[in-house]
């Protein structure tokens, strides 16, 4: 079976249990009204007089219960929309409901389209003209909902007289998204629905998103690319199962958002040409740098993940491939492009799959392969074989490159470098790798393999510079003891491998693990020792400890869930989420917002030196800051979501928003020990 198949089954079964949950729900309703016994989205309708061509307003006006939100006309992957029936004398008409820009709610892979706060819907009525607006009235469902719990609701609603002034009107209208005047274009090539909106080169479009009113062509949860052509902004958004290959329907409509206040226009589109390329858009609505400058970026990154502490777990290998280096010129130059390649099909692997992860509409990152349990349990059991092997308890095989014996594997050291180092954004890199989320896949791809380029060109210009390579030690007896030595620090990387585990998978999943490590590294030894020796006996043993760690990795108590929670921290925050920002935001108080994982070295070192200090406590406590902690050690496609937002592909990310509101302004991936405390200093206290 496909990606694409699995894809579509994963969505048909969330799409069956949401309908099965809202027939539960359904059915207990009238035991979910709220403490009052009223609905949990209150509603009011009001109506503005008629103007002299018979053309008057309705206006429906929801108020959601704390905790509770509605839903826009198309709800997305689950829910469904409001639906009216309406009582009108003769010669009275209704149009179709005119809503205010939704929000995007993503829960369990499922994106929802729905209104948190208070809002009105806007309801176009038709008379003959002159007439004043008779009593009428309507009956209104709709569905109101939890991130837990929903509950479908009614009330039957009239108004007698116009109860709605001008100035009271308009304000309902302007909430409303305004229609564009030129009509828009759409065309489906192949997996993608592809629209051509026209809006004003000069317009900025920070976060743009389109929702798609006409349902099942888009995938709602699928990361949408966006392109400048002029006056003509492009979108590519996957289509879904049904979209893909259907007849094109006669227009399509929706609503184009690219405002964090709830600007958009709605628009509708018809089929035609759209046309290919433009400027790809970054996440808040700017052009993209030139893609020779991202190159640079990516390859200055990679270089700098040299001196990173993400680095630092590796140092081992790191150190012999730099020791062997030393050794004849041709050696060292197969040595020096072995290392490279590995580490370029390394991030161009990473890379691929994420952009696949991405386009099959999953809320994936930079270093997703760390967000996975059994990942980290194999680079566990990695990492302690290594330690066994620099240990001397066993010959580690080698990966050769170029011929027998050739390479000293190299390749293998390239390819484990780029694996584990490549999970923290550095600087210069982080641009680059939000970039790459954005641009075409050639070009994506591009960037990724000189992400690792950038990573190996140390290496590569030792095996290539002999300049260089003379200020190496001369290869001798003290290589032995010197990889006799780097067992230790490899050593302290299978520990810290195995916190992580028992951090994303528990205390059992780390035992186990570690259990398979074990039984791996005594059959390497037992069979080495009865290959030399010749004594069947130690083979025997061998493949008993071998069919240990088999069926002991075939067991591995895996859980799924959230990460552990979050260890004692010196500087109180609370959890991150889109609506914690927003509140801490509207409260005036300046906000400091967090992102960090506990694969992440250089997130740790930061907290260390720069977050986690009672001085910074102290500072932040007198200028009232509000602190928000995003933790994406499990994958979590809100926090992915809103890195992409901010240009991130990765951590650490750290955004200060000053108090009484104004653009974040983006921290530096590496503090210095002052950082926080002077910002803090320079806001005004807001209490």
């Amino acid at each position: 079976m496909s990606g694409k198949q699995l894809g579509a089954r994963k969505r048909e079964l969330w799409l069956a249990l949401a309908v099965l949950w809202l027939a539960v729900f359904a059915a207990a309703a009238p035991t979910l009204l709220n403490a009052q016994g009223a609905n949990n989205i209150a509603v009011r309708l009001s109506v503005a007089p008629a103007d002299a061509r018979g053309q008057a307003s309705a206006v429906l006006a929801f108020d959601p219960a704390p905790g509770w939100h509605g839903y826009w006309s198309n709800p997305g992957d689950a829910g469904y929309g409001m639906q009216l029936d309406w009582r009108l004398p003769p010669g009275w008409n209704a149009g179709e409901p005119l809503y205010p820009v939704p929000k995007r709610l993503l829960i369990a892979g499922l994106m929802n389209h729905v209104y948190e706060g208070r809002y009105a819907v806007v309801v176009p009525l038709t008379g003959p003209p002159g007439a004043a607006v008779p009593a009428l009235g309507v009956e209104a469902r709709w569905l109101a909902c939890t991130d837990t719990i929903c509950v479908p609701e009614q009330a039957q609603l009239s108004a007698a007289e116009a109860t709605l002034d001008a100035g009271q009107l308009a304000a309902a209208q302007a909430a409303i998204a305004p229609p564009l005047d030129r009509p828009a274009r759409f065309a489906i090539d192949g997996n993608t629905l592809r629209l051509a909106i026209p809006l004003p080169a000069d317009l900025a479009l920070p976060d743009p998103h389109i929702f798609v009113g006409t349902g099942e062509i888009a995938q709602y949860a699928a990361a949408q690319r966006f392109f400048r052509q002029g006056d003509l902004l492009i979108a590519e958004i996957p289509t879904s199962t049904a979209g893909t290959g259907a007849a094109l329907p006669a227009v399509l409509d929706g609503i184009a958002a690219f405002g964090p206040a709830g600007e958009g226009v709605r628009f509708t589109a018809e089929p035609g040409s759209v046309p290919r390329g433009g400027t790809p858009l970054a996440l808040g609505g700017t052009a993209l740098p030139p893609l020779w400058t991202l190159l640079l970026g990516a390859l200055v990154g990679g270089l700098l993940l040299n001196i990173m502490p993400c680095v630092f777990p590796i140092l081992s290998l790191k150190a012999l491939t730099l020791a062997r280096a030393g050794g004849s010129e041709l050696e060292a130059r197969r040595e020096g492009v072995a290392y490279t390649v590995g580490a370029v099909i390394a991030c161009l692997a990473l890379g691929g799959v994420l952009l696949a992860l991405r386009a099959a509409g999953e809320q994936v990152g930079w270093a997703f392969q760390l967000q996975e349990p059994l990942v980290v349990a194999a680079l566990l059991v990695l990492a302690a074989a290594i330690t066994a092997n620099l240990a001397g308890l066993f010959a580690l095989p080698q990966l050769a490159v170029g011929g027998a014996g050739r390479g000293q594997g190299a390749f293998a050291t390239g390819l484990l470098a780029a694996f584990v180092a490549t999970p923290c954004t550095g600087p210069f890199m982080a641009a680059a790798m939000g970039a790459a989320l954005l641009l075409p896949v050639p070009q994506a791809l591009l960037l990724f393999g000189v992400l690792g380029l950038g990573l190996a060109l140390p290496f590569l210009l030792l095996g290539f510079v002999p300049r260089l390579r003379a200020m190496l030690p001369r290869p001798g007896p003290w290589m032995e003891r010197f990889r006799r030595w780097m067992a230790l620090p490899m050593g302290l990387t299978a520990l810290a491998l195995l916190w992580l585990a028992a951090r994303l998978g528990g205390p059992w999943f780390a035992a186990f693990a570690a259990a398979v490590a074990a039984a791996l590294i005594a059959a390497l030894a037992l069979w080495q020792r009865g290959r030399e020796g010749g004594d069947r006996r130690f083979t025997l043993a061998a493949g008993i400890a071998a069919a240990f760690a088999v069926i002991g990795a075939a067991n591995l108590p895996y859980r799924v869930g959230g990460p552990a929670a979050a260890s004692a921290q010196v500087l109180p925050a609370e959890p991150f989420s889109e609506a914690a920002l927003a509140a801490a935001r509207a409260s005036g108080r300046p906000v400091f917002v967090w992102f960090t994982a506990d694969w992440c070295v250089t997130c740790k070192v930061n907290e260390s030196v720069a977050i986690e200090r009672e001085a910074t406590r102290t500072a932040f406590a007198k200028a009232n800051v509000a602190v928000l902690r995003g933790d994406w050690t499990r994958r979590d496609p809100a926090i992915t979501r809103f890195l992409t937002g901010q240009g991130a592909a990765g951590v650490p990310l750290y955004l200060w928003y000053p108090a009484g509101g104004g653009a974040p302004r983006q921290l530096p991936q590496l503090l210095t020990p002052e950082a926080l405390t002077e910002l803090s200093v320079a806001a005004p206290v807001q209490r």
